[in-house]
């Protein structure tokens, strides 16, 4: 079954509109948050104009409604990952809070001095920071899988790091600034062989290959919205059931206690024990929303579609002598990253923009990804199956152009 891309791009208002400048959007920053569907949207406004209330408890017509869908999102979810149980689920703010959510919970509260924590070269800040926190605190030690020139984990290496102390691995799955999709199965039945937990860091997984937490058998799975054609400010946290029934909430609050006094409080069981306070109810409707969109679609159509562009893309740019793309994993999704000889990647991304072309320019929060390569940032194209050929030639034509520009002195 093939994707009929010009079908699906009228589902979104900004391919459709021109953009202030007069120019057709070529909308290549997927990696940092995808298009949100107009019918998702629509969705997530059926809840402020029918449904606007807070849930839980509430015993009115409004609240029942808005509790009905927001729990409808979990067994959403529940479904869209293969969890076992709806109380596996829990919603957080982004995959972010997920990370910290377990960090807190589990890591401060089982690690202790000597024990380790793996993590790979090439993960995003939001699966350091918090381990940092983590070792700092508990007097626990990170250990670092290295990776290799094509952007690959070095899989002798992490196997060599695993030991009796190894307590804990957290894992992107797939990397936001290489591309590189992780060998993960592998990864976490090493790990379990050692009795450690594993935790996948899931946001640019969910929206390119399938994801099946029963068949991964990963403790920990962390995704968000925005990268999933859903809102922003929300993301879900899977665990199974029996390593979240042991760990301590986070958050204190409202919701999340079944008694309260001034000596002593005690908490509720999974997922509510983890969802202090109002919960970003809009959102997590709108993250049912586009679960349910996203599933219309076939992903073997969608993976031949991403293919088809990535391989596209880095056809020609290996054409272009000045083009040196960073990451070539064998297994690899439609993100490439890359550096021009003698321009900077934020002119790259503001050259770009004056042709209506959207890219993202930085270290891509991976910075110590930047230091392997021995780069201050990179420029990235990142492509979702509402992309199409022509928009990769608009980038290679735009990147061309820019070329021309900087070595002509700034003249065309």
């Amino acid at each position: 079954m093939s994707l009929d891309t010009a079908l699906l791009r009228n589902e979104f208002t900004l391919l459709r509109e021109k953009l202030g400048n007069d120019k057709d959007l070529v909308y290549l920053d997927n990696a940092a948050t995808t298009l949100t569907p107009d019918s998702v949207v629509e969705g997530i406004n059926q809840y402020y104009l029918q449904e606007n209330a807070n849930i839980h408890r509430g015993v009115h017509y409004l609240a029942e409604k808005a509790t009905e869908s927001y729990e409808g999102t979990r067994k959403i979810v529940k479904n869209f990952i293969n969890a076992g149980k709806e109380k596996e689920i829990i919603f957080t703010s982004g995959t972010t809070a997920a990370i910290n959510l377990v960090a807190y919970s589990y890591g401060m509260n089982f690690l202790k001095p000597g024990d380790e924590i793996i993590l790979s070269a090439m993960e995003h800040h939001s699966n350091i920071v918090p381990w940092q926190f983590v070792a700092r605190k508990t007097g626990a030690v990170l250990k670092i899988a290295p990776i290799n020139e094509r952007g690959e984990i070095v899989y002798e290496a992490f196997l060599k790091l695993l030991s009796a102390r190894t307590k804990f691995v957290s894992l992107v799955y797939i990397s936001n600034s290489l591309g590189t999709i992780n060998p993960v199965e592998k990864i976490i039945s090493a790990s379990h062989e050692k009795g450690a937990l594993v935790l996948l860091d899931g946001a640019q997984a969910v929206s390119h290959v399938p994801i099946d937490v029963k068949h991964l058998d990963v403790d920990f799975f962390a995704f968000s919205g925005h990268k999933l054609f859903g809102p922003t400010g929300v993301g879900v946290l899977y665990g199974k059931e029996s390593v979240l029934a042991e760990l301590p909430p986070f958050f204190g609050g409202g919701e999340m206690i079944s008694q309260v006094s001034f000596t002593e409080s005690t908490y509720k069981e999974a997922p509510h024990k983890f969802e202090a306070g109002t919960p970003p109810i809009a959102e997590v409707i709108g993250l049912g929303h586009s679960i349910n969109w996203f599933k219309r679609f076939d992903l073997p159509a969608i993976h031949r579609q991403e293919e088809l562009l990535l391989e596209k893309t880095l056809r020609e740019f290996r054409e272009i002598p000045e083009i040196k793309i960073i990451g070539e994993a064998d297994d690899k999704t439609s993100i490439v990253s890359f550096v021009v000889s003698g321009v900077h990647p934020h002119d790259i991304g503001s050259f770009l923009n004056e042709e209506g072309i959207a890219i993202r320019a930085g270290h891509h929060c991976t910075q110590p990804v930047m230091n392997f390569f021995k780069i201050p940032a990179s420029a990235r194209a990142s492509f979702s199956f509402y992309n199409n050929e022509e928009d990769v030639e608009q980038l290679v034509k735009g990147i061309k152009k820019t070329i021309t520009f900087f070595k002509g002195g700034g003249k065309l």
